[in-house]
């Protein structure tokens, strides 16, 4: 039986999928599939159509965090399918830290804040674990990071900019 949680009507978070469940994942007909699980490739069925997979190798332990590189590379692949409303499904191991970060990560980018993410993971699956410290460490780290990017790339006002005084 497949153990996935809808978070959005185009974002859902999961744990290992196996080869067992092909038959119900064509079913369910998602548009990308992040594994989050480093130590174990996706099973093959999943890397041939009509799945589309990324495997993003992350470790559940607070000595390897999941890089911002590794959580861009996601968000890379996921918001362009968010915004053309396919649907992204995220999973790791047990469904309840590293995806749920990768699903915070992405949760962030599409407006909402760290908080807000949180929430809705812990409202959408039970056995979410955004609160445990490395965890929530990581998801405001990186909710810090976005936020930076985004003033970087916000265009400054006409008018706001400082005039010079001529001597």
């Amino acid at each position: 039986m497949i153990d996935i949680s809808k978070v959005t009507d185009h974002l859902y978070v999961g744990s290992k999928i196996g080869k067992d469940c092909v038959e119900e994942m064509k079913v369910l007909k998602f548009d990308l599939i992040i594994s989050m699980i480093g130590q174990i490739r996706p099973d093959e069925c999943y890397t041939l159509p009509p799945f589309k997979t990324l495997w993003i190798r992350t470790y559940d332990t607070f000595y390897t965090p999941i890089s911002i590189r590794k959580l861009l590379m996601g968000i890379e692949a996921a918001l362009p399918v968010i915004q053309h409303k396919g649907k992204v499904l995220v999973f790791c191991m047990q469904g309840r830290r590293r995806s749920i970060i990768m699903s915070a990560a992405i949760l962030i980018s599409t407006g909402l804040t760290g908080a807000q993410a949180v929430e809705l993971l812990i409202a959408s699956r039970k056995v979410a674990d955004p609160r445990r410290w490395y965890v929530h460490w990581q998801i405001k780290k990186f909710e810090k990071f976005w936020h930076r990017k985004q003033l970087r790339a916000s265009p400054v006002p006409a008018g706001s900019e400082k005039e010079s005084a001529s001597p």
